[in-house]
């Protein structure tokens, strides 16, 4: 039969998206590679150590039972809720009802999905931060929302710029449902401050926002008190945290993340995911129970120490480059502005991927902000780091 492929046409939604960057430039490192050239990727944060071993004996034991295999509640165990709460409770000092105001996601990005289909409509403005993470402009897009960036700036710590945002919302065309947020920052590295979630709370309550606050990154190189939007008063009337155990807990592919808020939000929400999804795997909710029990100890070697030394060589990583960069950040990764002797930022991410083999991140792809920056991922063994110095310094 005549192929008739070409008759067949997309979704109009995928006209308002592209190719993940990594997605496509992963596709050239691989070619490299099978080139052999090696290439050290410094790019993507997907940690590379395995979760605590008490985890992953739970979820081994756990499935070779023979009545642990059949279809899970969306709403979670109750074992896994009241870990989560627990977990809230030790390190972030916030109450949380396991039964009404937490849910399980498979991952923060499922979470993104669901929170802008139980809240936003076609045509509904989404506040989103410029630099920030894609996923909240991808899937908003996919979603018919309407992307209005706010500023973040280099000038102002990377935090939210007040008096912008209600400049925003009181335009008259105004009609803004959700703000996302994300503390400590990624891709800038910057800390969580009391006074920045202070103020959230109180833009969300005074113009009837949903402010969500994207919280994976408060263990990794944070040695202060953590925080959490949630210890703001007043915070769950308008606002949902999500965390995450892939940075935290060393647990990406397993796919285990949370949202906390409201109890009424929580069911709107439940109202999407449970016509999505079908739980997650019984072995692996109880295994991650236990991860959230992991000691002090386990967290400081696995999210500090650890992080610390790989942090030390990014630092050498981005002085050979010439870039300069706040040591003060804190989470997975290192921020850094490049000389402004390259006409772009791909001008220098190019040449050390073709030139030293290394693959780095260009800062564009988290906004217009971030067209001077470049980002180094903290996910790589000591003597990567040390190797890619090495070719870096020689093509200087």
């Amino acid at each position: 039969m005549e192929n008739k492929v070409s008759d067949i046409q997309p979704a109009d939604r995928l006209q308002n998206v592209q190719e993940y960057y990594f997605s496509r430039k992963l596709k050239e490192v691989a070619r490299m590679n099978a080139e052999g050239q090696d290439v050290i990727s410094l790019a993507i944060g997907s940690p590379d150590m395995p979760p605590s071993e008490a985890t992953v004996e739970v979820l081994c034991r756990e499935a070779r039972k023979a009545d642990t295999h059949g279809y899970q509640p969306t709403v979670g165990t109750p074992e896994l809720r009241g870990a989560m709460a627990g977990f809230y409770r030790r390190w972030y000092g916030v109450e949380l009802d396991p039964q009404t105001e937490i849910q399980p996601l498979i991952g923060s990005k499922e979470g993104i999905l669901h929170v802008t289909l139980a809240f936003v409509n076609p045509g509904d403005q989404v506040l989103v931060p410029n630099p920030g993470y894609h996923t909240y402009t991808a899937l908003s897009r996919l979603l018919g929302a309407d992307i209005v960036n706010y500023d973040l700036r280099e000038d102002n710590g990377w935090q939210p710029d007040f008096d912008q945002l209600e400049e925003i919302v009181n335009r008259k065309s105004s009609h803004c449902k959700l703000l996302w947020t994300n503390y400590p920052n990624m891709p800038t590295g910057a800390r969580a401050q009391r006074e920045t979630y202070e103020r959230l709370v109180c833009f969300g309550r005074r113009h009837g926002i949903v402010v969500v606050n994207d919280n994976p990154y408060s263990f990794i190189l944070n040695r202060e008190e953590r925080l959490s939007l949630l210890q703001v008063p007043g915070a769950k009337d308008c606002c949902i945290e999500f965390n995450s155990m892939s940075k935290s807990h060393n647990m990406p592919g397993w796919r285990v993340g949370m949202l906390a808020t409201n109890a009424e939000f929580v069911r709107w929400i439940l109202k999407v995911k449970s016509n999505i999804d079908s739980g997650t795997f019984r072995p692996l909710q109880l295994a991650a129970a236990e991860a959230y029990r992991n000691s002090d100890e386990w967290h400081r070697q696995a999210n500090i120490e650890t992080y610390a030394r790989r942090r030390q060589l990014a630092e050498e990583i981005m002085t050979t480059l010439g870039c300069t960069f706040d040591p003060q950040q804190v989470g997975m990764f290192l921020w850094g502005r490049i000389p402004d002797r390259y006409a772009d930022v791909e001008q220098l991410t190019e040449r050390v991927l073709h030139e030293a083999r290394v693959f780095i991140t260009p800062g564009f792809i988290f906004g217009s902000n971030g067209q001077r920056y470049i980002r180094i991922s903290l996910c790589a063994k000591e003597d990567k780091f040390q190797t890619a110095l090495e070719r870096i310094k020689a093509i200087q």
